[in-house]
């Protein structure tokens, strides 16, 4: 991926949040009176233009892996390339991985646009992420057209990473969780362990966790308590998906708001189930939904 160019800056209040529309169309900062609420964008990797040290970047037309490189919707199949080196599987789609053009910006907002139109890509589409800063939160507006000739299913996400202190906590809830089998790919949907159950606020799972909660209620809220900051996500009812990964040997964790399942596109009978968010769009058709995210001391 090219180097980054400039960074947008948006300001309202005590809130600062920066974009990088060359590296993903991503945030590379986001803080509260100085202090992060998602995990930086240093500068050399700013300079290498990697998006995988972004502070946020979005995940579309799908979120998560396609297993296989490939799925079968309408009698046809479409085919993927493998996109995250070391990883066996087309993760995230393309949009994560395509320079953004910055379409209109003021203080504190600014609209962000993606089309993309590629041979030999299953996918043509267009994009948009406007960012709304106010003195209080994020809210971060995407919308998703289908500008190919063929009905397609979608889906679309936000991919936050954040800092994994100590004291951390994190709290949601959810109906179902999916389990993870091998290279990634979510595997079927089980009733929730007891102790992977955040209704109650907790600490991070101590032991890998890269798992799918389906049947989200669209609310998360996370604590850092030696900070003094916490921040509540909340999302539009197309998001029917949190998706978590924690590292226990990496100091950030991930937790991903998204409208599909993980997994869904692979999985028999996804596409007609509801409880699994696949937007189906003909062409010309668009989906929009936001993800907010409040800012708070603690």
């Amino acid at each position: 991926m090219a180097a980054a160019s400039d960074l947008v800056e948006l300001r309202a209040g005590d809130l600062a949040l920066d974009l990088a529309p060359a590296i993903g169309g991503s945030v590379a900062s986001f803080r509260l009176g100085g202090i992060d609420l998602m995990r930086p964008l240093s500068a050399s990797d700013r300079s290498s233009g990697n998006v995988l040290g972004v502070a946020m970047f979005p995940m579309l037309p799908y979120a998560n892996r396609i297993s296989g490189n490939a799925f079968t919707f309408g009698g046809k199949t479409y085919n993927f390339p493998a996109n995250n080196p070391t990883e066996k599987y087309n993760v995230h789609g393309t949009g994560w991985q395509r320079p953004w053009r910055l379409a209109g910006a003021g203080p504190s907002e600014a609209l962000l646009q993606l089309e993309l139109i590629e041979p030999g890509e299953a996918y043509a589409y267009r994009a948009t992420q406007r960012f709304a800063l106010d003195p209080s939160g994020l809210t971060v507006t995407v919308t998703l057209t289908n500008t190919g000739r063929d009905t397609m299913p979608f889906g679309l996400g936000l991919h936050p990473w954040f800092e994994r202190d100590a004291d951390v906590t994190l709290q949601f809830t959810a109906r179902r969780f999916y389990l993870e089998e091998p290279d990634g790919v979510s595997g079927n949907p089980v009733s929730i362990p007891p102790e992977l159950d955040f209704t109650a606020a907790r600490p991070l799972p101590q032991g890998w966790r890269n798992n799918d909660y389906g049947g989200w209620d669209g609310v998360a809220e996370l604590r850092w308590p030696r900070r003094g900051v916490a921040l509540r996500i909340a999302a539009d009812s197309l998001f029917k998906h949190l998706m978590i990964y924690a590292d226990p040997a990496k100091p950030h964790f991930c937790v991903e708001p998204q409208t599909n399942a993980s997994g869904a596109f692979n999985r028999p009978g996804a596409f007609d189930d509801p409880g699994e968010g696949v937007i189906v769009l003909a062409p010309g058709m668009t989906a929009e939904a936001s993800v907010r995210f409040e800012a708070m001391r603690v």
